[in-house]
């Protein structure tokens, strides 16, 4: 079959889904049914258009009911997006915002994409290392604009849910299996599982995995391809604009597709004589092409300003519990977070969860459909990236087993930027493509045991998949934005080039700020921050959390965190008040409902004299430390 054949929902059916069978044409199926008689009224006027009416509204309910899951799943946060936030909680739906709002400025204000002095300033941040999501962001712009940042960030998380359901769900109905329903049931498991879930609470660019299904299909139609270069360059496209969504997906996708590729040449030698000479062309274009349009953005990457080479050690050694694979993800009808609490790094990283019931469901597949080649070639390839994501200590409820894999490869290049415990979401697409695989099987089967098969596995599916059904995002409540930002009380007191500091000073664990700056399309720039930068503010030195050490932002944080005021020496004071200097400080700002907010204003009542009150801040009046540093 080739790629202008008629759609596989159009063909007869028969008991194994052909789809993939136009790009591995040798894989072992089962003999098709006998064709059905034709109906009496087949040439009817009507009878046509009908038909092929019919698959669009079914089409049409799957995606709905995808969005309304993803509406669900963010329900309590729609409630109020900008005064709630998951409650397992961390800096990066701030960060998200502020690269949302990052966005807006490189529309509207022609700002440089890939560097920004607005944080972490006077050094800035690369955000091409920073996943700074412009193929997301770009598009939200009219969003932002009107509504917020705040509102933008929980509209990518339900459609980046729903459309990766989606995405997954047409890949598999065009081309994979011809029930829909089987390619519903893996469309869901794509786009639902617990480890997009996981992810859901903070990182929108993790879950917004709508290309790849699409990524994954264009390079197994190269392996059979008439027309390679064509192939290639629309594969390259779709690999420029993942890049700008999330470079480490892009990586896993690769990675995904070699090893699926090499576990079916391995089964069958004698794909490669055919498959080698159109896919290694397609390849080619593909790297000149998307080579060509990434070739700058890349540079500024590793090379530009503020570049990291290797991720922070904090998050290199993240890792999946072997327990946590059949245990349930906290966000799902059967989990809990008291005892997932040392099978993860964070709640985030949930990349494993499948529990005990889909667990066995898939080895139970494996073993059903083990004849076939490309059930095998997908079990090796979900087992080999289930192993990787142990990470370099292999632990069962979180006790030391041994030294995995993982431990050979981290310091190579491009994986020493890898979070180990993300292969996890490899091994849940090749789950949710074999439930799609299973339920294919069962529905197509012409024995008279059908009907029991089909009871069978529907009730398996119910047993497997109702403990890890999606439940609402629990949610906190989290500080507004202070009125003196949003009424643009600070205009009259911040320049172009100077900064305001807020106490505490931005940091990964006090992001709140850069929320601040994005509420005001990013109009003022402020020190420190939440990103990935150089350990030492040298381009090409390992990466760290934030930017340089800062002796005032440590003393802060330990206010914050204690409630304890310090008595400050001479000495101290010299030193802050030279990193004050530094920043081109323009006001110092505490909100008056931070915690141990009345320690801290003593504590930066000592450095630059008594505090101002104005609306709902505290805030402190250094221009004359800029203009002494100009």
């Amino acid at each position: 079959m080739t790629l202008a054949e008629p759609r596989v929902d159009a063909l007869p059916d028969a008991d194994i889904p052909t789809g993939i069978t136009s790009v591995l044409p040798d894989t072992v199926v089962a003999p098709a049914a006998p064709a059905r008689p034709a109906s009496p009224n087949a040439g009817a006027g009507r009878s046509a258009p009908r038909r092929r009416w019919i698959p669009r509204r079914v089409d049409l309910a799957v995606y709905g009911g995808f969005l309304l899951a993803a509406l669900w799943v963010t329900s309590r946060i729609w409630a109020d997006p900008a005064g709630r936030v998951a409650a397992l909680y961390s800096g990066d739906p701030a960060v998200m915002q502020f690269f949302l709002a990052h966005s807006v400025r490189v529309v509207l204000h022609g700002e440089f994409p890939f560097f920004t002095e607005q944080v972490n300033y006077p050094d800035g941040v690369n955000m091409m290392a920073n996943t700074a999501i412009l193929a997301l962001g770009i598009p939200m712009v009219p969003i932002t604009v009107l509504f917020g940042p705040a509102v933008s960030f929980v509209t990518l998380v339900t459609l980046g849910l729903a459309g990766t359901a989606a995405a997954w769900y047409r890949m598999l109905s065009q081309h994979v299996v011809r029930t829909r329903l089987a390619a519903a049931v893996g469309g869901w498991f794509c786009g639902f599982s617990p480890a997009m879930l996981a992810h859901a609470n903070w990182h929108p660019n993790i879950i917004s995995q709508f290309l790849l299904p699409f990524i994954v299909w264009r390079v197994l139609v190269l392996t059979r391809s008439t027309r390679p270069a064509r192939d290639g360059a629309l594969l390259a496209l779709m690999v420029t604009v993942q890049a700008f969504i999330n470079e480490e997906i892009l990586l896993f996708t690769a990675l995904s597709c070699g090893v699926f590729l090499l576990a079916v040449v391995v089964q069958q030698r004698e794909r490669w004589a055919t498959a080698w000479r159109p896919l290694g062309t397609g390849l080619a274009v593909c790297a000149v092409l998307a080579g060509a349009l990434l070739a700058y953005p890349l540079w500024v990457q590793f090379a530009g300003p503020m570049a990291y080479h290797g991720l922070s050690d904090a998050v290199q050694d993240y890792g999946n519990d072997i327990a946590a694979f059949f245990a349930q993800g906290s966000p799902t009808l059967g989990g809990d977070e008291r005892a997932n609490v040392n099978l993860a790094p964070n709640y985030s990283e949930e990349n494993a969860f499948f529990g005990w019931s889909l667990s066995l469901l898939a080895v139970g597949i494996v073993v059903w459909l083990r004849r076939e080649v490309l059930v095998r070639a997908l079990a090796a390839t979900g087992l080999f990236f289930a192993v990787l994501s142990l990470g370099e200590r292999v632990t069962w409820w979180d006790r030391y087993l041994f030294t995995g894999p993982w431990d050979l490869l981290v310091r190579l290049p491009l994986l020493d930027a890898v979070v180990p415990t993300r292969f996890g979401l490899i091994t849940t697409v090749v789950v949710g493509v074999l439930l799609a695989f299973a339920v294919e099987r069962a529905w197509s089967l012409r024995t008279v045991e059908r009907r029991t098969v089909r009871t069978l596995t529907a009730a398996g599916l119910v047993f497997a998949l109702l403990p890890i059904a999606p439940m609402p995002l629990q949610v906190t409540d989290r500080p507004p934005v202070p009125k003196f930002i949003t009424a643009d009380r600070w205009r009259q007191y911040v320049g172009p080039d100077q900064t305001l500091v807020p106490v505490p000073v931005p940091s990964q664990g006090h992001s709140d700020p850069m929320r601040w700056a994005a509420s005001t399309g990013l109009a003022f720039k402020i020190p420190g921050g939440y990103f990935l930068a150089p350990r030492n503010g040298v381009t090409g030195d390992p990466g760290r959390f934030g930017g340089r050490p800062s002796g005032i932002g440590a003393l802060l944080a330990e206010v914050a965190a204690t409630g304890r005021t310090p008595k400050l020496d001479d000495r101290q004071r010299r030193r802050f008040l030279d990193e004050l200097r530094h920043w081109r400080a323009a006001i110092v700002v505490l909100p008056l409902d931070q915690p141990n907010a009345e320690p801290l204003r003593l504590t930066v009542e000592q450095l630059v004299g008594p505090a101002r009150r104005e609306l709902d801040v505290w805030f402190w009046d250094v221009r004359t430390l800029s203009r002494s540093a100009a």
